[in-house]
């Protein structure tokens, strides 16, 4: 079982061909909450630098830090003390969030122009996608985007991770990162294409990712979850940690104004003039953040609970 592999020029196209495409998405949406795209319009060149300037960063910037970091210390000593614990509250993953108003790394040649660069093409890919899911789930064109955009023109968030999984002497002990699903709207991730780790939860199994060369990884949070009123699912996903290899991971986040309404669509609580049931509540993105920085490693539907109560 793989997760789903779409090729997203088709959505451009006409006829059998688009319907099917767009039947691929709604799809992947439904019943995986994570689906892979080819052909997205990112220029390879564009993927390349990224890659090279991400690899360089880590290597040049974080890999010493890494290695006398409090994760990797209290790992070792784990280890040694041998006696089968784990390490619960805690991931073997070094990260850096890319915000347009935070200091980006310097050091690194390239870095900042290529990430810009890079930043600003995912931000597009993001709005088509969310358009095909307005389209499939019968709403206006631009209804998520809106909503997500409290209906200004640039106030939704738009944040990218940069994360290294190094080698990890013990694997058995630690996580890469730790189950959860994404608070936020729409999730895109450039993962590495040979150093797998990255698995999502279907049907109560785990399934890899499968690594793919140059595709962008497409996966749905909380906030479309609600808005589809449960259409659309935020799917449990996790990162192992390896013995080898130095996993690479971009992923941005399309995410809603802290400020924002969620609530979910109009069009998809009433049928035939009809009330169905409306499953999911009606909150401000900022409290539901809130309640999820607490709670972000477990279920779901507790935190959404919480916020109908505020």
């Amino acid at each position: 079982m793989a997760i789903p592999v779409i090729d997203f020029s088709k959505v451009n196209g006409t006829g059998e061909e688009r319907a099917k495409t767009m039947a691929q998405i709604a799809n992947g949406c439904e019943e995986w909450g994570f689906f892979q795209l080819m052909n997205h319009g990112i220029p390879e060149e564009l993927l390349e630098k990224v890659k090279k300037v991400c690899s360089e960063y880590f290597k040049l910037e974080r890999e010493e830090i890494f290695k006398n970091s409090t994760v990797a210390n209290t790992l070792n000593a784990l280890a040694e003390k041998n006696s089968g614990e784990k390490l619960e509250n805690v991931d073997w993953e070094d990260v850096i969030t890319l915000l347009d108003d935070n200091e980006w790394p310097s050091k690194t040649s390239g870095f900042k122009e290529t990430m810009t660069e890079y930043r600003a093409e995912l931000k597009k890919l993001a709005e088509k996608v969310m358009e095909v899911m307005d389209e499939n789930l019968s709403l206006p064109k631009g209804y998520i985007k809106k909503a997500f955009n409290d209906g200004e023109e640039h106030s939704a968030f738009f944040g990218t991770k940069v994360s290294h999984y190094p080698p990890c002497p013990h694997p058995e002990l630690v996580n890469g990162l730790r189950a959860h699903t994404d608070a936020g709207g729409v999730i895109l991730l450039f993962q590495d294409d040979v150093v797998g780790g990255l698995q999502i939860l279907k049907d109560g199994q785990w399934i890899d990712v499968q690594p793919m060369k140059n595709t962008i990884v497409i996966n749905t949070g909380d906030q479309i979850e609600v808005l589809s009123n449960g259409r659309y699912k935020s799917t449990w996903h996790r990162v192992l940690a390896t013995p080898d290899g130095n996993r690479r991971s971009i992923a941005s986040f399309y995410n809603p104004s802290l400020k924002a309404t969620i609530a979910p669509a109009p069009g998809l609580v009433e049928k035939d003039g009809e009330e169905i049931d409306q499953t999911y509540p009606k909150f401000l993105f900022g409290d539901y953040m809130s309640i999820y920085a607490k709670q972000k490693f477990l279920p779901k539907e507790p935190r959404f609970q919480a916020v109908r109560a505020l």
